[in-house]
């Protein structure tokens, strides 16, 4: 039988059972603490912390996440630990607002109910859930979708909100040779039955912050942004926000009418889709922002000290947002993102 052991974490005074099998970031998901992760592959870091004592042995991991001085020195990645005793972990990245917030982790059996074209790589996929159901989760989060035929799986966003039960909408980037992507051309027909396991992130809106809200995002990293505005729109909220969307070409863009009628749901919401390659697409009749997404916040804003930042899509636009951030001085914990990470197999999740 499974050993158990006690985990408390530091400094917010926080304790759960795990077992040795698990690892310590999937025992809290099963018992609803949502602790700070993003890839759960040992992969992106972000759920690095410090062991200060006990016994804990990690899975294979990058060392891009964790460098072996890091390792050596008592860092561990909670995706990739194991505990063989009872251990006392400080946490580097955490917010206390979302540790409570999470809903415990469940798998369901979900059915194929439609797959439409949104852009020349980016496909709409809905799936309707058949046991359980239902599925609770919050504007921003994602599932893993598992590969039929195998074990592997694929971390999609949804793009629904919550208050549409019983279905779950993604909107996927097609990658050459992805194993699950290239399903959605001709592999995948309504009535297909798949597994999902979730909800997973932290990707979610701070509810009870008032402060202006800076949205980045480019190509499929649209759906968790879309999910966060939409629900927003269903509150009432009156907060400011303003969406900076990236995109080459004019092919690229999507949603465009949705944004519009957005925009007079939400008081203060603004859309500012911006192209990088409409000159040499020889798009001469686009009378938008033109540019990478982040020249354009640059050109467009100023001090944004007072703002809140949610930022989804590829590692370089990510990197890029947050230093121009920084740069504008919104405060680092409150720039929150979804980092896009690589399968081996070449294609990525959101």
């Amino acid at each position: 039988m499974d050993e158990k052991h006690r985990v408390r974490f530091e400094p917010v005074d926080l304790e759960i059972e795990v077992e040795e099998s698990e690892t310590i970031l999937e025992g809290a998901f099963r018992q609803g603490v949502t602790l700070m992760h993003g890839c759960k592959e040992g992969q992106c870091s972000a759920c690095k912390s410090f062991l200060i004592d006990g016994d804990v042995e990690m899975d294979r991991y990058s060392t891009f996440a964790l460098p072996e001085y890091e390792s050596e020195e008592g860092y561990v990645l909670l995706c990739r630990s194991h505990a063989y005793s009872d251990c006392t972990v400080e946490l580097i990245n955490y917010d206390e607002d979302m540790l409570h917030s999470g809903t415990p982790i469940q798998t369901a059996q979900a059915e194929v109910a439609g797959i439409e074209v949104l852009t020349r790589d980016i496909r709409h996929l809905r799936l309707a859930l058949v046991d359980p159901p239902e599925m609770t989760f919050l504007p921003g989060q994602y599932v893993d979708i598992t590969i039929p035929g195998g074990e592997r799986r694929r971390a999609y966003s949804m793009a629904n909100t919550p208050s549409t039960t019983g279905v779950l909408e993604f909107m996927i980037k097609l990658y050459p040779g992805g194993r699950f992507s290239g399903l959605l051309e001709g592999g995948l027909v309504p009535g297909d039955r798949l597994s999902v396991k979730g909800p997973y992130g932290t990707f979610t809106l701070r509810e009870r912050s008032d402060a202006d809200l800076v949205f980045v995002g480019g190509g499929a990293g649209m759906a968790p942004i879309w999910s966060i505005l939409s629900a927003m729109a269903e509150r009432g909220s009156e907060r400011r926000a303003t969406y900076y969307y990236g995109a080459r070409t004019t092919r690229d863009l999507f949603l465009l009418p949705q944004m519009a009628q957005l925009a007079e749901r939400l008081p203060g919401f603004q859309f500012v889709p911006a192209l990088s390659e409409a000159e040499a697409a020889g798009e001469d009749d686009w009378t938008g922002e033109r540019g990478f997404i982040t020249e354009v916040l640059d050109r467009r804003e100023g001090d944004l000290s007072e703002s809140e930042a949610y930022l989804c899509g590829p590692p370089p636009m990510i990197d890029a947002a947050i230093e121009l951030l920084k740069r504008k001085k919104v405060a680092e914990e409150h720039i929150f993102f979804d980092k896009f990470t690589t399968t081996a197999d070449a294609e990525e999740g959101v």
